[in-house]
């Protein structure tokens, strides 16, 4: 009787049709491949290729749901689904397709090939769109531990390798120890307004006044927590400490998707949470922004010129991305009467897109130069790249220069974009200091490309295992590089559709 008396809520099964793609991909990988031999080679990969895009192409269709019927409530107000929620997942879903490319070569060559890894990237991805599209702190919470325990696993995933295994180590216990940080200042929040919803949140809080703030104090504090564990999974300073010795000791498609994927659902999730759920706070928390944004620009760009390893300097100028990154959301958090809507929200979402496809390019071609056991990506195993992959030389080339922000790449869209956000709301500080930065770390990139193009080769440098770029690995090279010369040329279709 009891159990015939429960009324769950409504379920529109097509909005949330990208979840399930995402979670039957995994578990059919899962199952699937325990009771079947073993799939012919590429078949793995493909399948979850094929998942992103079913589930991307899902996200389009709601997407033009959304602009004829507007925003809407799901599962009982418990997920959103308007416009920045779907460019998150969309911007995840691209990103597993173009890590799941990148994944295949890299597998076999290290004799792990399987499904595993596969199925931790579509729950991973699982895990960021409801991260973006939460409506309640409970949820965004379960989203944050489905992305993040994923993740830990896939850092840990070459047993073979025992930095794999350290990365993945001290993933999970900094990890755990931001998830505590997050969780502690949901409870606050919940002391200060008796509910985890996000719309009840803001009910309670807005008509606190100045004279009148019973308990500004515990919402402060929650706001001060709920900032700490979004900082640490965006990577910003200083609590990036983790950054390096993941991305490198990761698996180098692990640590493209940790780069994009991971970044574009934290900042999401923080967007949502700073503009939608707290905008009475936003003088006081904004502060706080300006700051991690001011210290994770220079942080990230004055240690990545100092590294030698190309996947350390690559987590030090992610560093510095997600401070270009926190200078939209600083200038987001001066319209908190336009939640989720203005021209900083607009910046940040374009530089995720952007950015994500830029860095898995990277990446990929990290992926191939590193060879065997990733024992090759410091700067002396780029050396003489281009006279053995002029190809190859010439699309990292591209990619770095886009990174860099230089005009007529996707890089230079993004940062001025984010630039200009700045500069609209009078944040003219922060925006020099974004363009400084980007002057420093644009001697990174420099170090990387000389070391491609100019640097002669060595004794022994002959001996060293040769490169090959298998067709996958190509198609997601070319894509990157496609990508990011489209919108430095044409970027008006991009910013015509951005949210």
């Amino acid at each position: 009787m009891f159990a015939g008396a429960l009324q769950g809520p409504s379920v529109d099964w097509f909005a949330i049709s990208p979840l399930l793609v995402l979670l039957g991909g995994a578990l059919l990988l899962l199952v699937g491949a325990a009771l079947t031999p073993p799939w012919p080679k590429r078949w793995y990969a493909l399948f979850t290729a094929k998942c992103a895009i079913g589930a991307g192409v899902l996200s389009v269709l709601l997407w033009r749901q959304t602009t004829r019927e507007g925003p809407s409530t799901l599962v009982g107000g418990a997920l959103v689904l308007d416009k920045p929620a779907l460019w998150i997942a969309i911007t995840i879903c691209i990103a597993v397709f173009l890590c799941a490319l990148v994944t295949d070569d890299y597998l076999r060559r290290e004799g792990i090939d399987g499904p595993e890894l596969y199925a931790l990237f579509l729950l991973a991805a699982l895990g960021g769109l409801v991260m973006a599209a939460a409506n309640d702190l409970i949820v965004l919470f379960l989203g944050l531990e489905i992305l993040s325990i994923a993740l830990y696993v896939m850092a840990a995933s070459h047993r073979k390798r025992i930095e794999s295994q350290e990365s993945g180590i001290k993933y999970f216990v900094l990890g755990g120890f931001s998830s505590a940080f997050f969780l502690y200042g949901i409870a606050l929040i919940y002391g200060g307004a008796g509910s985890t919803n996000y719309n009840r949140i803001v009910a309670v809080l807005r008509p606190i006044t100045e004279s009148d703030r019973t308990n500004d104090a515990l919402v402060l504090a929650g706001i001060a927590l709920l900032l700490v564990g979004l900082a640490f999974k965006v990577a910003a300073v200083p609590f990036h400490f983790w950054t390096p010795d993941v991305y490198q000791g990761a698996p180098t498609p692990v640590t493209a998707f940790l780069a994009s994927a991971g970044k574009a659902a934290a900042f999401g999730a923080m967007l949502r949470v700073l503009l939608e759920v707290l905008p009475n706070w936003s003088d006081d928390y904004r502060p706080a922004v300006w700051m991690i944004a001011l210290v994770t620009l220079v942080g990230g760009s004055v240690m990545a010129v100092v590294q030698t390893n190309v996947k350390r300097m690559l987590a030090f100028s992610s560093v510095s991305h997600a401070g270009f990154i926190l200078v939209g959301v600083e200038a987001a958090a001066h319209q908190p009467g336009a939640p989720m809507g203005g021209d900083g929200v607009s910046s940040v979402l374009m530089y995720l897109l952007i950015y994500s496809v830029i860095v898995i390019g990277t990446f990929a071609v990290v992926t191939v130069v590193g060879r065997t056991g990733d024992a090759a990506t410091d700067l002396a195993g780029f050396r003489g790249l281009a006279r053995q992959r002029p190809a190859l030389a010439l699309a990292m080339t591209v990619l770095l220069l886009a990174q860099a922000g230089v005009p007529l790449t996707g890089g230079f869209i993004a940062k001025f974009g984010v630039i200009r956000a700045a500069v609209d709301v009078h944040s003219y500080a922060i925006a020099v200091a974004a363009m400084l930065s980007a002057v420093i770390a644009a001697f990174l990139y420099l170090r990387i490309m000389v070391s491609m193009w100019i640097t002669d080769e060595q004794a022994g440098d002959a001996a060293r295992e040769p490169i090959r770029v298998p067709a996958l690995l190509w198609i997601a090279i070319a894509i990157s590089v496609m990508f990011t010369l489209a919108v430095g040329l044409f970027p008006g279709w991009l910013i015509n559709i951005t949210p």
